[in-house]
């Protein structure tokens, strides 16, 4: 009888075993199928079991990208991580929702916010020397492919201070997306009026003189003629500007120069140089090139003006089009981007790259969790995802193309501007720990309301920012308490 059980024993353990060993062959088969590249290092289903914590707080900031891909790639994160739970704040005013967090000591494991974001939360973040380091991240390899996260990367990214602040051979911010800004324009109407994209300044105001022609006036839905300013932007929010200010800087002082004014050098913002692209904003403004009452607007307002014929150029990035999908616009509107202009014909001109941020705060309750969904959001099929619900472009060697077929044929044309431009980026110096000092309320916020309406002068514009130059050399050259 023994035997008899012993026998019938062996024989449902070899049944139970051909049967385990081939269902996981087929589910095996099934990931690899229905999750692509994502599974071929590593199934995730078993690398879930190493994190403890398997909370996950992410905190997004709501810009022009569409929320769809972020609801999305945690969907798909939580699937590949059986057990994970991911807790995600999308915001458009996310600084102010998590600094209270950062205060009090609690904030998310993960930031997906540039340091470019109003609030200034990423700038204060760097400052206080509040973010972890990721270096290990970007040596570990991918999760969908055999190579080292870093070998991914565009070039020259990971080296520069936005993404590695202290220049001390560590990395605390990793790129997200990338993309172009220069001047949007209707490309339609510019194909209609027979008119050539401006190369220089010079041509760029002889275009503003063309607009006073009533032939070139708009008709509002009114039947009212109505005369195109040269120029709009967004208002409230002058640090757009920036991606006119720093390819002109480049043309006019060189980027030795530049380099020099990123490093708040004492003295830098205050040559001919400088003054000649200050100027060029002074003349935008005092002698009629910018649209009435621009200084008053959002950034929603300006775009949704421009869309509508009432300004030919506005600076933006390639964002835009996807911020503003559901905005009223120009019958034909059709999105266009080029460089901005230059002071001589012959001169190289540059163009400001967009490269937006994800972090982990210092003080994050479950980072290593967090490096896992960062190394996550590197994938193809992510890059494709992001394509395909926010039309953006990852930072990464390759996603153009990968990305193509779920873009827009606008936002894909916009990186033609790229082409005949170096392409630069802001690269402020970190300020010192516990400085108050924001360098953008000196160079944007403060000046440039006043500058457009005529109410200050490039000199005293010079003045302003050379003293929060001298501030913050003071503060570098002494020890924190």
């Amino acid at each position: 009888m023994k035997k008899k059980v012993s026998l019938l024993v062996i024989v449902a353990i070899s049944l139970f075993c051909i049967i385990y060993i081939s269902n996981h062959l087929i589910i095996g088969r099934g990931l690899e199928q229905t999750s692509g590249e994502v599974i071929s290092n590593g199934d995730q289903n078993n690398a879930a079991g190493k994190f403890k914590n398997k909370e996950l707080s992410i905190a997004v900031f709501m810009g022009g990208y569409s929320p769809e891909y972020w609801k999305e790639i945690v969907s798909k994160f939580e699937a590949a991580y059986p057990g994970v739970k991911v807790d995600m704040t999308i915001s458009p005013r996310i600084g102010d929702v998590v600094r209270p967090q950062l205060v009090a000591g609690n904030p998310p494991d993960l930031l997906a916010v540039a340091d470019t974001e109003q609030s200034g939360l990423i700038t204060s973040l760097v400052k206080e020397q509040g973010l972890l380091d990721l270096t290990d991240v970007f040596e570990s390899k991918a999760l969908d492919k055999d190579m080292k996260l870093k070998d991914m990367i565009l070039p020259g990214m990971l080296e520069s201070t936005r993404f590695s602040p202290y220049q001390d051979g560590k990395i605390y911010m990793a790129p997200f997306n990338a993309g172009p800004m220069g001047l949007i324009y209707n490309k339609n109407l510019f194909r209609e009026k027979g008119w050539k994209p401006p190369e220089t300044w010079d041509e760029f105001f002889a275009l503003g003189k063309e607009l006073e022609k009533e032939e070139n006036y708009l008709t509002d839905t009114n039947g009212h003629k109505i005369k195109r300013a040269l120029f709009t932007y967004q208002g409230i929010y002058p640090d757009y500007l920036e991606e006119i200010m720093y390819p002109s800087l480049a043309n006019a002082a060189g980027m030795d120069q530049l380099k020099k004014i990123f490093s708040y050098e004492p003295g830098s913002f205050k040559t001919e140089e400088v003054k000649q692209v200050l100027d060029t904003f002074a003349k935008i403004g005092k002698e009629g090139y910018l649209m009435d009452g621009t200084v008053n607007l959002n950034h929603t307002q300006s775009q949704t003006d421009m869309m509508q014929g009432k300004a030919i150029f506005i600076v933006n990035g390639n964002w835009m089009e996807n911020e503003m999908k559901d905005s009223p616009r120009e019958e034909g509107f059709e999105f266009g981007m080029i460089p901005v202009q230059v002071f001589h014909k012959d001169d190289e001109r540059y163009i400001l790259s967009s490269y937006e941020q994800f972090s982990i705060p210092l003080r994050a309750k479950n980072p290593e969790l967090a490096k896992e969904f960062l190394k996550f959001l590197y994938t193809d099929e992510s890059v494709k995802l992001f394509a395909e619900k926010s039309n953006g472009i990852f930072a990464l060697k390759g996603a153009q193309e990968l990305s193509k077929p779920y873009l827009t044929p606008g936002v894909y044309e916009m990186f033609n501007a790229y082409e005949g431009a170096t392409t630069i980026f802001q690269d402020w110096k970190a300020l010192p720990k516990g400085s108050k000092i924001d360098i953008k309320n000196a160079l944007f916020r403060q000046s440039m309301t006043p500058i457009m309406t005529g109410k200050m002068t490039t000199e005293q514009w010079m003045e302003r920012v050379e003293h929060v130059f001298a501030q913050i050399q003071s503060e570098m050259h002494t020890p924190v308490k």
